[in-house]
């Protein structure tokens, strides 16, 4: 019997694209997903740095697992990821059961790391100092038959006080647009539907290689692909957005009507403090640009309350943008130091009381907004891109969920339509709900897709990853790596 194994993804969208390729090149060497991740023979752990505690959620976890061990001596543990390249040998000197600490620009070795534990019965901890092999060209194991993850570039140049991603995914590195195009093309062919690209900056894709107009050149280029039907990607930047990309934006079919853009706060003199290198006006000037040539877009952003030194006159500001800007959504979060950014060393830290006050006036201020742009859409059609990661809403409406080309989520009804995930159905909303639509009348059309077809047959459990979309299907999803 080959050799189990189950992977725990934690964090943004390349995390999970991450973990596809992990899972693609354990499959190549061999090992088959475990059917019940209990049973495991290899666990691994794709860890985020980012997020508040991420530490202490990888540590408590592994102990969870020293039973296990324990009992079955030939199981092994792997750590990767942002948190692995940050805390190399820590992580075997606090849990040195685990047998593999491997960092963000080696995944590749995984494998072989794996197999050399095994051999010489000791931990083995190899953290790579720059990309090894551009995760992309990997194989991969991918979760869904009808949404794919394409990764456009990796690292990041910017240097926000707030973020240690560029610390740990390194200098910003390209693919060639041949090679992109090339994936998206054989994901098209495969039964994909919808590509997401991915970066942590994806408007400055391009720079290494002399061409600032070449995401624009890359979002036409998809809209030539034969059989993709949506585009999405993540996440830009302000300093960048350029209007040929809200163009391309605008007249490429297939790119989906949704912007994902990181204010993090409306206040000039934090983002001047947390060198984010365009100002607040800056960036309602961008928002109205793309509502001028696209009225329907839904945006939404990252927001970052409690920055230190944030005043009541800044918190002010940033709800001044916020009501200016009517995102569709918001993701709004806590400031918490990061060791080793600059934001965790500047005084006047955010007294916890007032950061916690501050983010419950933003976030109902938000709702109200998100509710009623969802309320608008009351009566509308729209079409829905039916999903796995979403689910039925309910055993007693039998709803099935997907998301409409704008990435709202929707809720609907299927009736007696034998409907499967990746299939599309147009629907008529019946309610706005702060954070969802409904759609509980009878479905308008149902369009079955390879896609559906392979949805069909049965597959494994044991990973964690999400699927691309508005809502965050995994801890962070939908937002930059840097926003926590």
């Amino acid at each position: 019997m080959p050799r189990s194994y189950t992977i725990r993804t934690y964090g943004c969208q390349m995390n999970v694209h991450d973990s596809e390729r992990m899972a693609g090149l354990l499959e190549s060497a061999g090992y088959a997903r475990a059917e019940d991740a209990a049973e495991a023979d290899v666990v691994v752990f794709n860890t985020c740095a980012v997020r508040e505690n991420a530490d202490n959620k990888l540590y408590g976890n592994l102990g969870h697992l020293r039973p296990a061990k324990n009992a079955r001596p030939g199981m092994q543990i792997a750590v990767g990821g942002c948190l692995a390249q940050k805390d190399r040998a820590e992580i075997v000197r606090r849990a040195p059961w685990v047998d593999v600490v491997f960092g963000t620009h080696n995944v590749a070795a995984l494998p072989v790391l794996l197999e050399r534990a095994r051999h010489n019965a000791t931990a083995q901890v190899e953290i790579a100092e720059a990309l090894e092999v551009f995760p992309s060209t990997l194989p991969a194991r991918r979760e869904s038959a009808y949404a794919g993850w394409v990764s456009i570039s990796v690292g990041c140049n910017n240097t926000c006080t707030f973020c240690i991603v560029p610390s740990l995914r390194g200098r910003e590195r390209d693919r060639r647009p041949g090679d992109v195009l090339a994936e998206v093309r054989a994901l098209a062919a495969e039964g994909v539907l919808e590509v997401t690209l991915l970066g942590q900056n994806v408007n400055s894709y391009g720079v290494e290689f002399g061409d600032r107009g070449a995401f624009a050149k890359l979002l036409r280029a998809c809209g030539d692909v034969p059989g993709l039907e949506r585009v999405r990607f993540t996440s830009p930047h302000p300093r960048e957005f350029r209007s040929d990309v809200i163009a391309a934006m605008a007249e490429t079919p297939n790119v989906c009507p949704q912007l994902h853009m990181p204010l993090q706060s409306g206040s000039d003199a934090v983002l001047r403090a947390m060198r984010r290198s365009y100002r607040s006006g800056r960036f309602l000037e961008i928002l109205d640009e793309v509502r001028a040539s696209i009225p329907e877009a839904a945006i939404s952003t990252d927001i970052i309350v409690g920055f230190p030194g944030e005043t009541d006159a800044d918190f002010d500001a940033t709800l001044e943008v916020v009501a200016k800007a009517r995102f569709a959504q918001a993701f709004t979060f806590q400031y918490s130091p990061r060791p080793g950014t600059p934001a965790a060393s500047l005084p006047d830290q955010v007294p916890k009381a007032v950061v916690q006050e501050r983010y419950e006036r933003l976030v109902a201020l938000q709702e109200e907004i998100s509710w009623a742009g969802n309320r608008a859409r009351e009566g509308r059609v729209v079409e829905v891109l039916v999903a796995t990661g979403e689910g039925r809403k309910d055993a007693a409406t039998r709803r099935l969920s997907g998301r409409a080309r704008d990435g709202r989520l929707v809720h609907f009804t299927p009736g007696e339509a034998a409907i499967r995930p990746g299939d599309v159905v147009s629907v008529a909303v019946t309610y706005g709900a702060p954070h969802h639509l409904v759609a509980d009348g009878p479905v308008l059309s149902h369009r079955r897709t390879r896609a559906g077809d392979a949805a069909e047959r049965p597959r494994p459990s044991g990973t964690g990853l999400g699927l691309p979309g508005f809502g965050p299907p995994v801890a962070a999803a939908g937002t930059s790596c840097g926003a926590l």
